[in-house]
Order: C-alpha cells, then structure tokens, then sequence
C-alpha cells in the first residue's frame, strides 16, 4: 500500500511536496486526483497527486494529506509530463503550470466533504455533469451540412499537406488572405475524426471564435466544445470534465489556455494565424508559447500539426525552409479575387500642407465616401485605445502620468476618466494643470475612441462600430459587434490589432491603415517582421469575395523598405532583407534569446542587482551576456525593472542554461539586500 503522496500545488516554488497519506485514503488515491493539504501557517489549498509511493523521506516531519477530493484523475499522465517539459523549457515552477492550467473551480476546495464525491461517474464527472454529456447515438446522427467544396488550387493544397505530413509531423501552410484556409481545415479535421482522433483548434484571439464556431458547428454539430476566458469558471470546468468523460468532444475550438485540457485521443493540432504573438503568455509564469506547447502536445501523442497564415512568423518559416517542416503555400484568392490594391499616402506632406482632416487623409475619406454611398464597408486600423494616448498642457506642457507605472496616463473621454493601460490605475480628468493652473488641458494623438467621434462627425449617417479591449470585455460584446458587421447593421468598423485578424466580412471594399509608422519605430528586432504582418493581415480584409478591395496605408515615410514590400505583398523579400540582418547580429533564429527579468521596489537597490547579477553570469556566459538595461517601461506597479539578454547558440543544452540561471537565482535572492526583489526568466520572447 501507498503510504505517501508527492502533490504538486499552485505555488512558485520548486519541485514536488511530500505528505503522509491516510490508510483510509490510500485505497483510492490515484495519481492525478486531487487533495486538500495543509500548506505553510494554518492554510489549505489544494493540490494534485504526482505520484504515490511507499518511500518516507528522510529527515523529514511530514504534514498528512487531509481529504480526496476525487475518486478518479481529473489530468492524465500525458498532461502530467507536458507540465514538466513546459516548467523545464520556460524555467518555471510545474506549481505555476498547475496554477494556470486548471480553471478556477477545479483550483478551489469543495464546500461538501469527500463522501459527497463517492457519486462520481467515470473520470471525475458527478452525476449531473455526466447527463449534459452526450450518447454515441446521438453524436452519429447529429445534422451537419455536407462538407465545403473545394478549388482546384485548395484540393492541391490539401493533397500537399498530406504528402507533407508523410515525411514531417508539422506541416505550415502558407495561404494568402482569402485563400480559403478555413475550407481546408474543415476537411482535414473531419479526416481526423474519421480516423478516431480529437482535433484542436488554436486562435490567437477571442473574437475570432464567433465566427469559427459558426462554420464549424454547421458542419460538426455538438461534436464540438469551446474553450476560453470569456466563460465562466463554471462552464470551462463543464468542459475540462467532458474531455474527461467517455463522451469527450471530438473538436475544441480555443485560445491559448486550451492546450492545457485533456485529449485522450489527440490526432490532430491546428494553429491558426500561427504567427500571433498572442499565442505567447506575457504575465504571470509560465511564460509559454501556445503554438510551441501545442506541436510538443501532438508529438508526444503522436498526432499532426498544421500551421496556418497568410504571413508566417519568420521563426516557423526558417523552420520550414530549413527542413524541418513541410511547406504548402497556396498562393491563389478563392474565386479567383484579386489581392486588394493598396494605395500609399504620405501624410507627412499632406501635414505640410494641412490637408489632413485628424487622422484621415483627402484620399481615405473620399474612397469612404464613395464606398458608403456604394451600401459597401469600411475597416479602420489604429493601434492605440482610448481617445489619446496622452493628456498635455497646452501652456507649459506638463503630462499626467501613472503614479505606479512609467507611462502617460490615457485619455477615456466618455468615461471622463484617465487611465494606466499597464495597471488599472484611473483617476478624472483635471481641471486644469497642477504646475501653471492653466485649465486647457488637450489630448495629443489619435486612439480609437476618438476616431470614433471623428467618424460621427464625418459621417452623420453612418453606423461606426469600435472593436478594441474596451469594447469587447464580455463575450457578447464582441459577438455582437461581430455580427452586426457581418450583418451590414453596421458600416464602418474602427479597431486596434483585433481587426487585422482572420475575420471575414463580405461587404469590406476599403480598408485604412490610419498610422503605420507607429508600430515600426518599436524598439524590438521583430517590429518589421510584426509591422508587415500586421498591415498584410488588415489590408487582407478587404474585396474578399467577387471584386478587389483598396487599402489606403498612411504614412510619414512612403520610401521605407516595409511600406515597398508590403504594397507588392512581397513576403519572401521582407524575409529575405530581414534574416541577413538577424544572421549578421546573431538575433533568432539562429540563436536562442533568454531575457532575465529583475524587479524591486527602489530604483538603487534593482541597479545594484542587475550589475551583480550580470557580473555572475558573464562568469559562465561569457559575451552572451548583453545588458543590462531598462526595458521601454521601466517600472510598473511601483516595481522598478532591469533585464539581462542572454544571446545562445542553439548548441548550448537548454538544461544547463536553467541550472546555471536558476543557480544565479538562488544566490542572488540569498542576499539579505535583494530578498525582496523579483527574478524571473522569459525564454523566446516575443
């Protein structure tokens, strides 16, 4: 008999914790079930059974686990061991990955004792739960519509894919907007549930799901779930207990988070608009990447992956160039629609000129024009929420910023509020300004709120619908701004980088990239690549079915390289230009960046770190140590920030790097100086 239990709990801290397991809970606990456990003064929590064994540790007072919660896993093994590689990999704690993969309900301790659990079904699912599931019978005779016809170029393109996969488990599929990507997945997916696989469908954003689920519902019916934050705990822990069940869903359509639910038959992984960087987690640990965690997720279940974009990161293409990922590219509009034509405007000379009307130039507003009156719609682009970006003192020029961040705080004009973007810090607007007194106050720069009321003011008659983080914080939010576009209920469509998306809007014939010089002059190797797949992704909205749609592209520079590349659709060339340079600098991915993140309270005692830090690990690191240095925002919720760059070859063993950081780690924290400071690591960041 099992006399102890290793349990992982949600905490930062290393490694596995040892408790003493009860004779009565022994005959019944598996590994992967959960446990309330008692954890530093006087807490329960709760944790996950790793491992049973009759080893005791020595030396070691042990506390005893008090209850079961489940009398049958609630992960399976395979999830257990992809924990571990993501905690190895991104040099976290496997209690961070257990914190941020299960919802919020499976985290918390039960209100009913134990003994309300003994009427649990196969894998972990009560009763209840287990009649929302649904019978084989039904899953066969569930209506779907046939499946879509396919082109000429898209049954090659599928043929390709399959020849593909023959020789590489990860297979990118290169499509043009407007392709019919999507068409081809629906196939695909169905062969792999023909075959008795699950599928998984990763997007890089939630407003994209409305759309999706709606094709592929038609088509699949209940065989499909949905998985993502914008339901509520109760409803994504129904759907971690469904994949449990022996009725699982066969497809999941999801963001991020959803490479952490269970597949027991895993055949198929589908990374839409892989390029993403949504697809990498920023705050807090693991900081992971999705699309790098999913194709992991199908080699060790042996299942296919597909990649697919119009514009690759250049990452998955080296990858793909290099052989060690097959390679489609479908080159051809469906219908045979040609690739919008897009129009460069040098606002710079317009400004010169004041011929400019806000953000909008005389040639956007007359393609607007012409458009409204043709019943046709218009897609806006401006990265940049809020009214303005900043509020300034038109006398002395004095701008209020965070008091806990090192950024201007953004003007919200219909909430009358200003606001940190980075903390959730928000106060009114002032009355005047605390340095002169003087009462004008302007906000400087265009956000998307207000574009917005520059629309209603240039257009009286016209229906403007706004799509950013403020606008879509519910799940019907979003869905319904979505469908009322789709709809034609509305006919100019303002957003930030959430429109650049997949969506598919027939009625789009123009499209305004109202800045495109703000997203280049980022102080970060990847903003041309970022940059040209942004504007390539938005201009792709537009003349999606039977005619060319026109893009205005407005900017400061018309003679840079990315604007030339962007205009011809040229991405080999943007690659090209873009990997001599990475080569020359040793930027990936010809090598593996590792940024070390150091955080304190005092501005002093974080500089102080960082040179020790740097100091430590030039000792094995050598000159692939670069920095230190502030990041663009130097100091967010009160906490002053450093970072070190270490720059590795590919040939230096991941494993040894995180034994030799987080060695640095625990001896710098050691120090009665630094105790309260925070270090952490992000590997491969975006």
């Amino acid at each position: 008999m099992n006399h102890y239990a290793d349990v992982v709990l949600p905490v930062p801290l290393p490694g596995l914790f040892t408790y003493a397991l009860p004779e009565s809970l022994a005959t019944q606990a598996q590994a992967g079930c959960r446990v309330s456990v008692p954890f530093g003064n006087k807490r329960t929590t709760v944790g996950l059974i790793a491992r049973l064994h009759d080893t005791a540790p020595k030396g070691v007072d042990l506390k005893t686990v008090i209850d079961l919660i489940d009398t049958s896993p609630v992960i399976l093994p395979q999830q257990m061991m992809l924990w571990q590689w993501i905690a190895d990999y991104y040099i976290c704690s496997i209690g961070e990955v257990f914190k941020a993969a299960l919802p919020a309900k499976l985290k918390a301790l039960p209100k009913a004792s134990r003994r309300s659990h003994s009427g649990k079904s196969a894998k972990g699912l009560s009763d209840a739960e287990a009649t929302a599931s649904v019978s084989p019978d039904t899953l066969q005779h569930l209506p779907a519509s046939s499946l879509p016809v396919l082109s000429p170029a898209q049954t090659d393109a599928i043929a390709a894919i399959r020849l593909a996969w023959q020789q590489h488990p990860v297979c990118l599929l290169q499509g043009v907007t407007s392709s019919g990507k999507t068409e081809l997945y629906i196939h695909l997916i169905d062969e792999a549930i023909r075959r008795g696989g699950q599928v998984l469908y990763l997007l890089p954003e939630i407003v994209l799901t409305s759309q999706l689920t709606d094709r592929l519902r038609a088509v699949f019916g209940e065989r499909l779930g949905v998985y993502h934050s914008k339901f509520s705990d109760k409803e994504r822990a129904e759907v971690w207990h469904r994949q449990l069940s022996a009725q699982p869903y066969d497809i999941i359509v999801g963001v991020r988070s959803s490479v952490f639910l269970p597949f027991q038959r895993l055949g198929l992984v589908i990374v839409d608009e892989e390029h993403e960087v949504n697809f990498k987690q920023q705050e807090p640990a693991p900081r992971y990447n999705a699309r790098n965690v999913a194709i992991m997720m199908a080699a060790r279940a042996g299942a296919l992956t597909l990649l697919g974009t119009a514009t690759p990161s250049f990452e998955s293409y080296y990858n793909a160039r290099l052989g060690k990922y097959g390679l489609v590219q479908l080159t051809e509009r469906y219908g045979q629609v040609q690739l919008p034509e897009i129009e460069v405007v040098d606002v710079s000379e317009l400004r010169r000129k004041r011929l400019m009307q806000g953000p909008f130039s005389p040639q956007l507003l007359d393609a607007m024009q012409a458009a409204l009156q043709a019943g046709e719609q218009v897609i806006l682009f401006q990265n940049r929420r809020g009214y303005a970006p900043q509020v300034q003192c038109h006398i002395c020029g004095w701008v209020p910023r965070c008091p806990h961040c090192d950024v201007p705080l953004t003007l919200h004009k219909r909430s009358g509020r200003i606001t940190c973007h980075y903390c959730g810090y928000t106060t009114e607007i002032p009355l005047q300004c605390p340095a002169c007194e003087n009462p004008d106050l302007r906000g400087h720069g265009f956000g998307t709120e207000r574009i917005e009321d520059d629309l209603a003011r240039l257009f009286p008659t016209a229906r403007v619908a706004r799509m950013d983080l403020d606008t879509t914080r519910t799940r019907t939010a979003y869905e319904q701004i979505i469908d009322d576009f789709s709809c034609h209920r509305t006919d100019i469509l303002v957003g930030t980088q959430m429109v650049t998306k997949g969506l598919d809007f027939e009625h789009v014939s123009v499209v305004g990239i109202l800045s495109a010089d703000t997203m280049l002059h980022q102080p970060d190797f990847r903003a041309y690549e970022r940059s040209f797949q942004m504007m390539s992704q938005v201009a792709g909205r537009a003349g999606r079915r039977q005619r060319q749609g026109r893009v205005f592209l407005q900017t400061m520079d018309a003679n840079l390289p990315l604007i030339h590349h962007v205009v011809a659709a040229d991405y080999e060339a943007a690659y090209r230009e873009q990997m001599l340079e990475r080569r020359e600098f040793s930027y990936p991915p010809f090598t593996r960046f590792i940024i070390v993140y150091l955080k304190h309270r005092t501005a002093s005692t974080v500089d102080a770190l960082a040179r020790e830090a740097t100091l430590l690990l030039r000792r094995h690191f050598g000159t692939r140590v670069l920095g230190p240095d502030e990041p663009p925002v130097a100091r967010i919720q009160s906490l002053y920030i450093r970072r070190i760059i270490l720059k590795l070859e590919h040939a230096i063993p991941l494993a040894q790097a995180r034994h030799l950081l987080l060695e640095t780690r625990t001896q710098l924290l050691s120090q009665r100086l630094y105790s309260a400071a925070h270090i952490y690591f992000d590997v491969d960041p975006l």
